[in-house]
């Protein structure tokens, strides 16, 4: 629960931030990725923040699902592979703070840096 709380204390200031363009956007905790990617791949996908070959977040776009509802846009982002990832709550919070910018830039389709210009590269 202090995870989930984290996340949303992060995503906070992003979704304030571009308010109008994130109202339709759900925000999800997900304990691990749950996606089908080849094992011969050496790039991710772009809606998919990770390190190395290890998702750590995703964004899923609106569609329809399979009884065709219409579904909203998601960030997801991955419990387990972040908290293996930081060893204080202040690493924690700042890899949390790094994954939800880029799925937000990705999202809106902008550059990182034009989101938080001290983001890391």
């Amino acid at each position: 629960m202090a995870f989930d709380q984290l996340v949303l204390e992060t995503y906070a200031p992003l979704h304030n931030a571009y308010f109008d363009q994130l109202s339709g956007v759900d925000l999800a905790v997900d304990t691990i990725p749950r996606m089908r990617l080849r094992a011969d791949m050496s790039v991710l996908p772009d809606e998919i923040v990770a390190d190395g070959p290890v998702p750590l977040g995703r964004v899923l776009q609106a569609g329809v699902d399979c009884y065709g509802n219409p579904t909203r846009a998601r960030f997801v982002v991955f419990r387990r592979p972040v908290e293996q990832r930081s060893r204080t709550p202040e690493e924690r919070s700042e890899l949390l703070t790094w994954i939800l910018t880029a799925l937000v830039a990705n999202y809106l389709n902008l550059d990182p840096r034009d989101v938080d210009p001290d983001f890391p590269w």
